[in-house]
């Protein structure tokens, strides 16, 4: 295995994606990490590429309905979180808000907060609504399952027999199973991703638990990562006061939103070119994402040949050697990024108030200077909802709650950040080693009450 640690010389890498292949890589772990035969090969002619070719369902028009559905979601799972999650209480047709409440200060960590609100949302906007499976009793036992069989997660892909970790294989097994093919027909309103995988898969000899296997890599490939980031991405404006203001304010001016925000019956629509036009959100979504991705760029070299690095230097490799870039190395330079370690929620904004993109080691402009979604053939293909679905994430907390960090220094009113689980690296974002403490509370505008009460009279 051989590491390229100078990013100067990752499109050298990179566009060699004939001879360095990523997908020989991910055939050898996904297929016994999530169940499913491997897809490459003449099992099962033309899979894989097909496969492929249905991410292209995550971008263009398709990305508009899915952010316009995520969103929605989003809100329905926020206003059951605060007014329906009560012994007996029943969630309305829509999500909207099951009655009148109080304000009311809740505590919880940060990072169950944010699987909670993003799990359930996620898996709704992907795969529909199913009135057995997707009630708020029967999610929060999926959302459990998930996570205990994603904590065993890094030995699975290290190439641990799933035999010998405990209950992981029955865990695994009744995720899979409630993805079972029948179940799948029962499910209203999938999106047209889920929907052209399905066909796609029904047109091959796999089994009901094959398939179910190969929705389940899905779900996994929609959360696994994302949930941990949003759980930065809010942590760290939560915990730096002058971010958190920024922020919110271009958030409220984008949206035309006067006052503290909305309540929680307030509809709100965000679009994309939206989220494009906030500046300093997407600095601090990309700073979040530059502190605590640790993601390897894997390529096996498919046959003998020489590597041209640059003009002066070339290495040999050899058929089935493996190369790899390691991003994070990147991401804290020095050279590329002042004070690395510290956290700047502005630093991928540019003096003129438009997206930073020059940054530069050795003199030399980079080519690659911020990698959490992979490169060349290994970028992940729902890298643009991933995105997007996070700053609705922010922009929906921010809009709807009043958030804080529970517990801060008393003399400060700072807080240590929680150490990142290095027990993940090299598979994505690193979740924090324990949850944080939050307080929230939905706002509650004096005028839209007012405003209520008076159409009732």
């Amino acid at each position: 295995m051989t590491f390229v640690m100078d990013p100067l010389l990752y499109p050298a890498v990179t566009k060699h994606g004939r001879q360095l292949d990523f997908h020989a890589f991910s055939d050898r772990v996904a297929p016994p990490t999530f169940g499913y035969p491997p897809t490459r090969g003449g099992a099962y002619p033309g899979l894989s590429d097909r496969i492929h070719s249905t991410f292209q369902l995550l971008q263009g028009e398709s990305l508009a309905h899915l952010s316009q559905g995520m969103l929605g979601n989003l809100l329905a799972a926020l206003r059951h979180h605060f007014l329906c999650e009560r012994e007996g209480a029943e969630k309305p047709e829509g999500g909207r808000a099951c009655q009148e409440a109080e304000p009311e200060w809740r505590e919880a960590g940060l990072y169950s907060l944010c699987e909670r609100l993003m799990f359930g949302a996620s898996l709704r906007t992907l795969y529909g609504t199913h009135t057995h499976t997707h009630s708020p009793g029967a999610l929060e036992r999926l959302r459990g399952k998930f996570s205990a069989f994603d904590a065993w997660f890094p030995l699975l892909v290290g190439g641990v027999p799933i035999r010998l970790l405990g209950r992981t294989n029955a865990l695994r097994g009744e995720l899979i199973g409630h993805f079972h093919p029948r179940s799948v027909q029962q499910w209203d309103d999938p999106s047209d991703f889920i929907r052209a995988r399905t066909q796609l898969l029904n047109e091959y000899p796999l089994t009901d638990v094959e398939k179910g296997a190969h929705h389940f890599a899905i779900l996994w490939a929609s959360v696994g990562n994302t949930i941990p980031a949003a759980f930065w991405v809010v942590y760290h404006l939560l915990a730096y006061p002058e971010a958190f203001a920024a922020v919110k304010s271009e958030i409220q001016e984008v949206l035309g939103i006067q006052g503290e925000g909305l309540a929680l019956d307030d509809d709100i629509t965000i679009t994309n070119e939206e989220l494009d036009r906030m500046i300093y959100l997407e600095s601090a979504v990309c700073e979040s994402l530059r502190l605590c991705s640790a993601a390897m760029n894997v390529r096996v070299c498919q046959e003998d040949f020489q590597l041209p690095l640059n003009s002066q230097h070339s290495v040999r490799l050899r058929k089935d050697d493996i190369i790899v870039l390691y991003p994070q190395s990147m991401h804290m330079d020095p050279d590329i990024y002042p004070q690395p370690q510290v956290y700047r929620f502005d630093r991928f904004v540019s003096g003129d108030g438009r997206r930073r993109s020059d940054f530069s080691k050795k003199g030399q402009r980079l080519r690659y200077f911020l990698m959490p979604f992979g490169s060349g053939g290994s970028k992940c293909p729902g890298r643009f909802f991933a995105r997007a679905e996070l700053k609705q994430l922010v922009c929906v907390l921010l809009l709807y709650c009043r958030l804080e960090l529970a517990h801060t220094h008393a003399h400060t009113h700072t807080h240590t950040p929680p150490a990142l689980d290095t027990s993940r690296a090299g598979l994505g974002i690193l979740p924090p080693k324990g949850d944080v403490s939050v307080r929230y509370t939905p706002i509650r505008e004096k005028e839209k009450k007012e405003e209520r009460e008076r159409e009732n009279v």
